[in-house]
């Protein structure tokens, strides 16, 4: 294959009529967590007396675009102040984002933040009219069972909550002390705040900053009502529900999609800078691998045995599979393996992510915030980064986390969007393969 680390891309076309997840007995989730009902009343995951998984095939999800008006629509609550009729294509994506078998492995890049971005654009759009940036505790319990009911009823995933670790609290102020528009307004320059957002430059920002500046300078403002806070020890939780309500204010200023490009954006910056996965008990491949490997056939096979249980837990970005390779080899490390094992085991960043099809190739997302689509025709559709097998880099003594900013570091060339490089995407041909269902998406 030619082209840089990300000039070969997989579009993913899942038709649900055809589509196949096979879930492995011992490493996998339950058919609950699925959240697919079975048909007369048996189990959509029928075991043989072998314990061999049968495949399922997903029923097809609700049109995205479905009326809020129509019958379907849950009945709410009445008391929420949400426009969930102004914000419809907002929760339309949120709930294809968040689609019932592919939330718990989009959560952490694509469903979540885009949950977390939703609820802030739903609570600042409603202060045009309360004039509040928070809600109430007994006002959050009702909104967030409103939202949770018409994301449901659009094929969201039941258990978004849970998920994503959402709370009605995350709907309120918190520790923060401000709260009013008015006083809001009083206490930050809303001037410098919307200029140096409204127009963020997704490309950049990570690098350049100016929004996420701007956002702490408010939040410090607003936090200041407090007092002195150089000793309080909750600090890094006010600073943080501070800026959510710096967020919230900028949600009502800005038009739905806008405010979802903003906050997506600055939270793509956090998400790239950390492995989201957890990293299981190393030492059987530590006995195997350390000091001076004898045996580089047993080495290598409790290399692949262990990555590939990491392969079940989410798709990842290409930046987080830098993270995720640099956290695994500094756990070997630690624990005496000093050979480059990635190297003698052809171990390559894609490795890292949810595997996809029979030719068990690694599905990278975007270092840039990226959503899922939906239609009646195509299905489910995700952009998936097939790179040219680039070997996942050995961690050196010091090692930073992968950053598109940080020339220093010598990593593997990174996709040109996330470089500010945009032209280079005119500048070669992109291949796009369509997955019909000869391909498996293998998430065990």
């Amino acid at each position: 294959m030619r082209g840089g680390f990300f000039s070969n891309f997989i579009k993913f076309q899942i038709f649900t009529s055809v589509l196949l997840i096979y879930v492995n007995e011992l490493y996998c989730a339950p058919l609950s967590y699925f959240g697919y009902p079975a048909p007369n009343g048996g189990d959509l995951f029928p075991m043989s007396p072998k314990g061999a998984p049968q495949p399922l095939i997903p029923f097809l999800a609700p049109s995205p675009l479905t009326p809020f008006t129509n019958s379907t629509v849950p009945k709410l609550s009445g008391v929420c102040p949400f426009n969930f009729t102004a914000a419809e294509s907002i929760m339309g994506l949120t709930a294809t984002d968040c689609f019932t078998a592919f939330a718990p492995y989009l959560a952490n890049v694509v469903c979540c933040p885009q949950l977390h971005a939703t609820l802030v654009i739903l609570v600042g759009q409603s202060s045009r009219d309360t004039k509040l940036l928070a809600l109430n505790e007994t006002l959050s319990k009702q909104c967030l069972s409103d939202v949770n009911q018409v994301l449901l009823s659009q094929g969201a995933n039941d258990d978004l909550q849970q998920i994503c670790k959402i709370r009605a609290s995350n709907l309120t102020e918190g520790s923060c002390p401000v709260k009013d528009v008015k006083e809001f307004e009083t206490a930050v320059d809303t001037s410098k705040l919307l200029e140096s957002c409204q127009k963020l430059d997704i490309v950049n920002e990570c690098c350049s900053q100016t929004c996420q500046n701007a956002v702490s300078e408010a939040a410090r403002n607003i936090s200041s009502k407090l007092g002195d806070l150089t000793d309080v020890p909750q600090l890094s939780d006010i600073a943080e529900d501070c800026q959510s309500i710096v967020l919230r204010w900028l949600a009502s200023k800005l038009n739905p999609s806008r405010a979802k490009e903003v906050i997506r954006g600055l939270s793509n910056c956090n998400i790239n800078k950390v492995c989201p996965l957890s990293f299981p008990d190393t030492r059987h491949v530590a006995k195997k691998c350390a000091n001076v490997i004898s045996n580089t056939s047993m080495c290598c096979s409790a290399i692949d045995s262990y990555v590939s249980h990491l392969q079940n837990q989410s798709f990842v970005t290409n930046l987080q599979a830098l993270n995720c390779a640099a956290a695994l080899g500094m756990k070997l490390q630690r624990e005496n393996v000093t050979e480059n094992v990635y190297n003698l085991c052809h171990v390559s960043l894609k490795q890292f992510s949810v595997q996809a099809g029979t030719q068990e190739s690694g599905c990278l997302l975007q270092s840039l915030p990226s959503d899922v689509t939906f239609d009646k025709i195509s299905g489910i559709t995700f952009l998936c980064d097939l790179n040219d097998n680039i070997p996942a880099p050995w961690p050196s003594a010091l090692q930073l986390p992968a950053s598109s900013c940080n020339k220093t570091v010598n990593i593997p060339a990174l996709p040109a969007a996330a470089s500010g490089e945009v032209g280079l995407h005119m500048k070669h041909h992109w291949n796009y393969l369509v997955m019909l269902l000869s391909f498996v998406l293998v998430l065990c």
